[in-house]
């Protein structure tokens, strides 16, 4: 479809997620009026702004909001569309609201996306959403083989791998470790030939207590014991994971700080026994940046991925 209509002025936003303090998170660009504008052009816009995601906010879909949607949104990387990612669900929801925009609900704001509804709720100054399902399923070992070269890592470093689809496909890869998950140097080329977008991860000494280590072999309980805390940006930001995320595929090389990525994670390791909430990731120093991802957890179980989000620039993009 090509759209005929003439260009206009549509209200425009970039924020900063996953981070308390301007340029050391995620950016995320918002176009807030995407009323008419197709597929192609959403796609062309995402690939010129150049940054891991785009967003287009729109009305909900009739069906949408008879389910209590607020508004809609549609995910652009610069190599294609997404049905849903983490760091831009928050970043819109910051947006759509300092624009104006009122929740049907006092405390709740509902997206809706290709993935369906994402609930989102104000918690301690930051906004967080509820994880949605994840498919976790075994990674096939000779593409493990290929995945490890590729990220210039030993084999031997790597305690446990497994596929998490939350609507982003990621390979998790638990290393032995933080530094060498730091230390990693992808060849991304080669990733990007073997089609596979990699969530590298470690957990710091201090994210499990000392009896957790029991029975796990001595190899599983070094890794708690060296891990070694980065200095925390925010005040109650020291983390219990450090995470990177490796994603050739969709034109990305690293992003910064992965929302989507984090709620994968969140619930593989809480399903392994190895990481339970509350917890705070890191993620982004390796890109010059300081991501906290907050991870909690509510009642019902459910697991809540949330982080502070700063405003940028805002002004007018002519689409």
């Amino acid at each position: 479809m090509t759209s005929t209509a003439a260009p206009r002025q549509r209200p425009f936003m970039t924020v900063d997620v996953f981070t308390a303090r301007p340029y050391l998170g995620n950016p995320l660009a918002v176009v807030l009026d995407a009323t008419g504008l197709t597929d192609a052009q959403m796609q062309s816009f995402a690939a010129w702004t150049n940054l891991s995601e785009t967003t287009f906010v729109l009305p909900p879909t009739e069906a949408g909001r008879a389910a209590g949607a607020d508004y809609s949104v549609r995910i652009f990387t610069p190599g294609g569309e997404l049905p849903f990612a983490g760091h831009p669900t928050l970043g819109s929801c910051h947006a759509w609201l300092a624009q104006g925009g009122v929740p049907q609900q006092a405390q709740r704001i509902v997206q809706e996306c290709a993935k369906g509804l994402i609930g989102i709720e104000r918690q301690d100054g930051r906004l967080a959403f509820q994880a949605p399902s994840t498919d976790i399923s075994d990674v096939e070992p000779s593409l493990l083989d290929d995945v490890a070269a590729a990220l210039g890592a030993e084999r031997g470093q790597i305690l446990r791998a497994a596929w998490l689809d939350n609507g982003p496909r990621w390979m998790g890869v638990l290393f032995e470790h933080p530094d060498q998950v730091l230390s990693l140097e992808p060849d991304h080329a080669r990733l990007k030939a073997l089609n596979t977008k990699v969530g590298a991860c470690a957990l710091y000494e201090s994210a499990q207590d000392a009896p957790a280590l029991i029975g796990r072999s001595s190899r599983e309980a070094r890794a708690f014991a060296t891990g070694q805390r980065p200095a925390a940006a925010e005040a109650d930001a020291a983390p219990s994971l450090e995470v990177r995320g490796f994603a050739s595929p969709v034109g990305v090389t690293e992003d910064p700080v992965t929302g989507s990525l984090n709620a994968s994670l969140a619930l593989w390791l809480r399903g392994e026994g190895l990481l339970h909430a509350p917890y705070i990731a890191s993620q982004g120093c390796c890109v010059g940046r300081d991501g906290r991802v907050h991870v909690s957890e509510d009642a019902q179980g459910a697991l809540w991925i949330g982080g502070h989000v700063v405003e940028c620039v805002s002004g007018q993009v002519l689409l």
